[in-house]
């Protein structure tokens, strides 16, 4: 839910990107961290888990002007990725006003991939949400390994897991930067009509 300053005219969001472990949401996120340096407000804050990471740092995104005549403010978060730290990924989410799904296009990690989206429709569900309200954007990451891993077809992966949600969904390669500030840029646009129609809802 995102939180409305009225005497700064600000209003603070939330994205969080979500998947399977080690599928790529942290390089997502270092990617961005670096890439997009004007828009990075602070420091990135990372809370170490073993052999996973939480990540969180503010972005100021340029150029998009202001909604219903304020300033937006975005949080980008990651969760832990492995089922173990159900709890912290559920914790994490609470809150969240757009997601950015992190889809490994490992062949070897396609059920982890539907586990982790039916994880993240219970978890949003216990927040009285779910995948099809929530503005969401799917990524197919690691799609620079083809030819050197087996990888899935990207037509597999969208009958796999975006058949029935029908959102935007991008190619991408976390660790090139390919795919990246786009997949960000649509889930961000998304996230701020669903803002503007519920500031329209409470006026």
């Amino acid at each position: 839910m995102a939180v409305f300053n009225i005497r700064n005219r600000e209003i603070e969001c939330k994205i969080v990107y979500y998947g399977p472990g080690r599928c790529g949401k942290t390089t997502n996120l270092e990617y961005i961290y670096r890439s997009f340096t004007k828009q990075v407000s602070g420091k990135m804050v990372s809370i170490d888990t073993d052999g996973d990471r939480t990540l969180f740092f503010d972005f100021l995104p340029m150029g998009i002007g202001r909604v219903m005549g304020c300033d937006v403010r975005l949080q980008l978060y990651t969760v832990p990725g492995q089922v173990k730290y159900s709890s912290t990924r559920k914790l994490v989410l609470k809150g969240a006003d757009g997601v950015v799904f992190v889809a490994d296009s490992m062949e070897i990690r396609r059920e982890k991939n539907m586990l982790s989206l039916k994880d993240l429709h219970n978890n949003l569900k216990g927040y009285g949400s779910s995948v099809f309200k929530i503005p969401l954007v799917m990524q197919y990451n690691k799609r620079d390994l083809e030819g050197q891993i087996p990888l899935m077809s990207i037509d597999q992966m969208k009958k796999d897991l975006n058949a029935q949600l029908k959102v935007p969904d991008f190619e991408a390669s976390a660790l090139t930067g390919n795919g990246v500030g786009a997949t960000l840029k649509e889930c961000l646009k998304l996230t701020l009509k669903s803002l503007q129609r519920e500031l329209k809802w409470t006026e």
